[in-house]
């Protein structure tokens, strides 16, 4: 006769944590897309305005995540595998624009790059291409994108078997082959964990691009400020473009979690 167990009081606790946290996260969402109509939902595709700050956005981010990934994966490979002085300050520095308000981070980029900025003198019209241009919008989302992809990449390095990449170097690899044969294939799932998380932050940065780069349309008027400039004269309207927005997010992270696979381990603790 089988012995049927009734759930512990943890085991209901577990299953009221996750209710409560989907409930307080998920509803939100689910909120938007109440106020949204189908059928506007639909035809805010076919909005230039939609459609310009859509594009801008995927145009912009493509950039940016690129540029991350291409300066981003050395310098995390860097970290997860030296010792050396001083690279604790370097990880908090690495990682500061995480803590920082998005308008701190925007100041900082003209205070560095704005007319009068710190490199304005040695980079000439530097300020002439990147304030209130496209160009102005890319580096803002490295700022703020960025630390979300190395600290996934510096984890994911660093739970690389070492023996692996000694056994690499024993064979005469060089490390840079190690490097791009070993390392990065085993770091993957990390890795592309690390490049949606920086791709979703890119998607909904504001404050540092308004900032920064300002808010035209077609130049650097990107979907997060095109949502905020139509709070004021078309409340529907940036609903529907806040649920654009949703769904392409969810689509850029459902696809990451069906790339490296989303398993839940086998043996677990009881």
């Amino acid at each position: 006769m089988a012995i049927v167990r009734r759930p512990g009081w943890f085991a209901v606790l577990l299953g009221m944590a996750i209710a409560i946290t989907l409930a307080f996260l998920v509803l939100p969402v689910v909120a938007i897309f109440a106020q949204v109509p189908p059928g506007r939902l639909v035809a805010s595709f076919g909005d230039p305005a939609t459609t310009d700050a859509l594009k801008l956005s995927l145009e912009t981010t493509t950039i940016a995540v690129l540029i991350i990934v291409l300066v981003g994966t050395p310098a995390a490979y860097l970290l997860a595998t030296r010792s050396f002085p001083g690279r604790s300050v370097v990880v908090t520095l690495v990682e500061l624009p995480l803590v920082l308000p998005p308008a701190v981070a925007g100041i900082a980029l003209l205070a560095a790059f704005g007319p009068g900025g710190l490199l304005g003198g040695v980079l000439g019209g530097t300020h002439n291409i990147l304030v209130l241009q496209t160009a102005g919008v890319v580096v803002a989302l490295i700022l703020v994108a960025s630390p979300f992809y190395l600290g996934h990449a510096q984890s994911a390095f660093g739970a690389v078997d070492r023996s692996w990449m000694e056994a690499s170097r024993t064979l005469g690899a060089g490390e840079a082959r190690t490097f791009a044969r070993i390392a990065v294939p085993a770091a993957r799932p990390g890795l592309l964990a690390g490049l949606a998380l920086a791709w979703g932050r890119a998607l909904g940065e504001f404050g540092a691009t308004l900032i920064f780069a300002g808010s035209f349309r077609g130049i650097t008027e990107t979907t997060p400020l095109a949502i905020y400039n139509l709070l004021g004269t078309d409340l529907n309207g940036s609903y529907a473009l806040s649920a654009v927005l949703v769904i392409v997010s969810a689509t850029l992270l459902l696809s990451v979690r069906l790339a490296t696979g989303d398993r839940v381990p086998r043996r677990v603790a009881r």
